[in-house]
C-alpha cells in the first residue's frame, strides 16, 4: 500500500532573466524563469517537458528572422496556455525556459501530470495544428536534473 504525499504548493509569479551564451561557436539567447530557482516542493512538478521547434528562416548565426520569431511567439503562447491548463491557481505546469540557438527554439516546462501534456501535444500533431515542425520529450525528473543548466545559468 503506497502512502500518497500531500503538498502545499504556492505557485510563484513568473520572473524572467535573459541570458546570452555561446555553444559550438554559435550565439544563443535564453529566457529563464527565475522564480523556479528556489521553488519547492520540486517533486510536485516532477516531469520535464521539452519542445524543440525547428525554425525555417534564418539570419546570421542560425538565429531566426523576425517573421519566424513572431510566428513562434504565437505558437508558444498557445502551447503555454494549454500545457499550464485553465486553472491558474493550480496549473498543470510551470514555464521554466525558452532557449534560442542554432536554428531551433527549445521551450521547457516543469509538469505535474505528464499524461495531460502528452495528450495535448499528440492531439495537435494528429490535427497538424502547428506552424513549425517540432518534437518533444517528457521525462520523469523528480530531482530536476534536466533543469540544472537552465537554473544554474542565472545570477
Amino acid at each position: 500500500m503506497s502512502v500518497k504525499k500531500e503538498f502545499r504548493v504556492i505557485i510563484p509569479e513568473e520572473n524572467y532573466q535573459i541570458i546570452e551564451f555561446r555553444q559550438e561557436n554559435l550565439p544563443g539567447i535564453g529566457v529563464i524563469n527565475l522564480s523556479l530557482v528556489d521553488f519547492e516542493p520540486k517533486e510536485v512538478f516532477s516531469w520535464h517537458c521539452s519542445i524543440m521547434i525547428n525554425f525555417e528562416n534564418f539570419i546570421e548565426n542560425g538565429m531566426p528572422t523576425n517573421d519566424d520569431v513572431l510566428r513562434a511567439e504565437k505558437f508558444e503562447d498557445f502551447l503555454n496556455e494549454n500545457i499550464k491548463g485553465v486553472d491558474k491557481e493550480k496549473p498543470n505546469a510551470l514555464f521554466l525556459a525558452r532557449i534560442t540557438w542554432n536554428e531551433t527554439r527549445e521551450l521547457i516546462w516543469r509538469v505535474y501530470d505528464a499524461k495531460l501534456t502528452n495528450d495535448f501535444l499528440e492531439k495537435i500533431i494528429e490535427e497538424n495544428n502547428y506552424p513549425f515542425e517540432f518534437n518533444y520529450r517528457i521525462d520523469d525528473d523528480e530531482d530536476w536534473e534536466l533543469a540544472k543548466w537552465h537554473l544554474g545559468s542565472v545570477k
